[in-house]
């Protein structure tokens, strides 16, 4: 299947649900963006729920998870990294937001950032993006933006605060 993945898709196979974000993914514009904002909520609750140690836990698991989920469904779409694959963008951001400070302007400067980093793809993001295939690569290069994402606000904090 090449071309844009329908609802009936989405829930023909658990791989399908988790790799398009529960459905985000069908977004008719910006997909990556409805992943990256399906991820502040998913960490609300996370955050709620358990201790920052568990969380981080949680989103390693979600990283193998999606390392398994966007391989199958990009093998299924027929396009490797297709862009209503967003579980990459969700489990970069719930890293991001799990290393940001409490406090909504900086989740929102995380939330830019890390949509810059993730469409501009500086180096290596690009290199990474091109040359890393299957799950892994798919998933890789959003946490390497997630990298670059957290030293901006780093050097933010650290300029101007």
């Amino acid at each position: 299947m090449i071309g844009r993945p329908t609802p009936t898709f989405v829930f023909a196979h658990p791989a399908h649900f988790v790799a398009l974000g529960f459905g985000t993914g069908l977004a008719p514009l910006a997909p990556g963006t409805a992943g990256t904002l399906l991820a502040i909520p998913l960490y609300v609750a996370l955050d709620w729920l358990l201790p920052p140690l568990s969380v981080f836990g949680v989103i390693v698991a979600f990283f193998g998870i999606g390392v398994w989920a966007c391989g199958r469904t990009g093998r299924a779409l027929g396009v490797p990294d297709h862009s209503g694959m967003n579980w990459d963008e969700v489990v970069a951001m719930l890293l991001v937001l799990l290393l940001t400070p409490e406090d909504w302007g900086w989740r929102a400067f995380a939330f830019f950032a890390f949509r810059f980093f993730d469409v501009i793809k500086p180096p290596p993001i690009k290199q990474i993006d091109r040359n890393m295939k299957g799950g892994f690569g798919v998933m890789f290069d959003d946490i390497v933006a997630a990298f670059y994402t957290l030293m901006l606000m780093a050097l933010a904090k650290r300029l101007f605060f």
